[in-house]
C-alpha cells in the first residue's frame, strides 16, 4: 500500500532539509544557483511523486534524489563543454586536408575520452577545461590531491598512446 504524501508533511520535509541538501550541492558544484536549482528540483520530483511512496521520504532519500540530479545535470553539461571546446570553426582552416586532419585527431580524441573511466575522465575535464587546479578538484570531489594526480596521470597517459595509435 502506497502512502500520500500531503501538503503538511512535504511542508514539513521542504523546510527542514531543504537549506543543507542545497549546501550539500554547493559543496559539490561550487555553484550556488545550479545547487538551489537542482536542490528545487529535488523537491519537485518528491512533490510529483508524492502518492508512490510507500513511506514518506527520508533525509537519505532526499539526498539520493539530488545527487542523481546533481550527476545528470553534471554529465550533460561535460558533454557540452566538451563539445564547445574541441569544436573549431571551419574557417580557420586553411586546406581540405587539414580539416580531414582536424576531423580525424577530434575523432579519436572523443573516443578516447569516452574510453576514459567516469573518475579520469572527471577529473581530466575538471582540469583541461574548467582549469580547476587539483586541489580545487580534489576538494570538489571530495577526494585527496594524490588520487587526483594519480587519476590526471593515468588519464593522460591514456589519452597520449589512444592519440598516437
Amino acid at each position: 500500500m502506497h502512502t500520500v504524501l500531503n501538503q503538511e508533511q512535504f511542508k514539513y520535509l521542504f523546510d527542514t532539509y531543504f537549506d543543507a541538501i542545497r549546501n550539500y550541492l554547493y559543496f559539490r558544484s561550487g555553484d550556488s544557483e545550479l545547487a538551489t536549482d537542482i536542490a528545487q528540483e529535488c523537491f519537485m520530483r518528491v512533490w510529483e511523486k508524492r502518492n508512490g511512496f510507500k513511506d514518506p521520504p527520508t533525509k537519505a532519500l532526499l539526498y539520493k534524489i539530488a545527487n542523481d540530479f546533481f550527476i545528470s545535470r553534471y554529465r550533460k553539461d561535460l558533454i557540452a563543454r566538451t563539445y564547445v571546446v574541441n569544436s573549431k570553426p571551419d574557417g580557420e582552416m586553411e586546406s581540405p586536408e587539414e580539416i580531414l586532419e582536424y576531423k580525424e585527431l577530434k575523432s579519436k580524441y572523443e573516443l578516447a575520452l569516452s574510453r576514459l573511466s567516469e573518475k579520469q575522465r572527471v577529473v581530466f575535464l575538471m582540469s583541461r577545461t574548467e582549469d580547476f587546479k587539483y586541489s580545487e578538484i580534489a576538494e570538489r570531489l571530495n577526494l585527496s590531491v594524490k588520487a587526483v594526480e594519480k587519476r590526471m596521470k593515468n588519464a593522460l597517459g591514456f589519452l597520449r598512446k589512444a592519440l598516437r595509435n
